[in-house]
């Protein structure tokens, strides 16, 4: 690929935070990145992409969503709108809907959200169940989300289901014994979500324990809805990232920075929901490490383009255009520990975007505008 005007790299070696490049180009060998450099030095290829001027950044890397879903949960939306506060309850209205659908309907559902995303630039996704919250529902959400995404995370912990509202204790062990088991083979991260209305940090622990002790890496949604114990508890255990993490104290933010745990904002949230944005200017500055996802689900944050959420990080938490790129690709990227996407250095999978635009501030610069021109995903062109 040639004629590149702005080549985002994300080079961690690069002298600017995206490894910007100029007037450049990219050889692609076997799906992965074979060379980069100045267009006017590009090697012989077989098939040579001329861009004319347009800007390249690596394919969006979405670490959290919820796509395994069934119903409609515009109405709540538009309470909410009208004045209505967001409280978790909502999430048993989709659990109701998920658990009467079958399985060819939740296929469709994730096939159909896979496909906007990838229009949208997305060409690596996390994806949880979490609306099924019975042993059948949750193994079964998971084995569909394996079909499209190797990144798939088992959120029995999302909330207790209706039937058991009064025992939370016996569906903590169902969630940690037989659902686990039957869920473990279909997925690579455990969740729960840690807050008020869901789960303690007690139940947490003994959630994510359960889920390591059968090889299942861990992560947290916590301090959404209010401060709260789970930025502390995903730091004292390690984890890779904790989501969400819209109300933080200083102790939060200390030890964020000190164990390097990830930060994921989901602003589509806070835009649905009409909640404070993250402050995440607070975070950058402090050193701590924040990624940008959608976590695109029925009821908060129904969106799975994750330019949009780059043009409200910008707007509304602070970020530079390159923060949020960043956020969006690199650090999305280490939220999930991968290190083979979310750049194009030598070696790196060649997923990429093309922008029908000459940078990439215009993601922020034109929100709502589909810039996406073209999108690759193992040196493959998919759109």
């Amino acid at each position: 690929m040639t004629g590149i005007g702005e080549l985002v790299t994300n080079d961690p070696g690069a002298a600017d935070l995206l490894g910007l490049r100029h007037d450049a180009a990219l050889l692609v060998e076997r799906g992965r990145v074979a060379w980069v450099g100045p267009a006017e030095s590009a090697p012989a290829a077989d098939l040579r992409v001329d861009l004319g001027g347009r800007a390249v950044l690596p394919g969006f890397v979405d670490s959290h969503s919820h796509l395994v879903h069934a119903g409609d949960r515009a109405a709540e939306f538009e309470a909410r709108m009208a004045g209505r506060p967001y409280a978790a309850g909502g999430i048993r209205t989709t659990v109701a809907a998920t658990r009467a659908a079958t399985d060819e309907q939740l296929t469709a559902t994730v096939a159909r959200l896979v496909a906007e995303m990838r229009r949208q630039g997305t060409t690596t996704l996390e994806t949880k169940s979490g609306y099924g919250l019975t042993v059948r529902d949750e193994a079964r959400s998971l084995a569909v989300a394996r079909q499209f995404t190797e990144e798939t995370t088992y959120l029995g912990a999302h909330v207790v289901p209706a039937e058991l509202a009064d025992d939370p204790a016996a569906y903590v062990d169902l969630v940690t014994g037989p659902m686990l088991e039957a869920a473990a083979p279909h997925a690579r991260w455990i969740d729960v979500f840690c807050e008020t209305g869901a789960f303690d940090a007690d139940q947490a622990r003994a959630v994510l324990a359960a889920g390591a002790a059968v090889g299942l890496r861990g992560r947290l949604h916590a301090n959404q809805l209010g401060p709260g114990p789970g930025v502390l508890l995903a730091a004292e255990l390690g984890l890779g990232a904790v989501d969400h993490c819209t109300y933080l104290t200083d102790a939060d933010v200390d030890a964020l920075r000190e164990t390097g745990t990830v930060a994921t904002l989901l602003p589509g949230v806070e835009f649905s929901t009409r909640q404070p944005y993250p402050d995440a200017r607070r975070l950058l500055d402090a050193g701590v490490r924040v990624a940008l996802a959608s976590d695109c689900n029925p009821g908060s944050s129904f969106t799975s383009s994750m330019a949009f959420c780059i043009a409200l990080a910008v707007r509304e938490m602070g970020l530079t255009a390159a923060e949020a790129v960043h956020a969006a690709t690199a650090v999305g990227a280490a939220a999930l520990d991968r290190d083979d996407v979310g750049r194009l250095t030598v070696g790196a999978r060649a997923d990429l975007v093309v922008l029908d635009a000459p940078s990439h501030v215009h993601l922020a610069y034109r929100p709502g505008v589909p810039l996406v021109q073209a999108v690759w995903v193992g040196g493959r062109q998919v759109v």
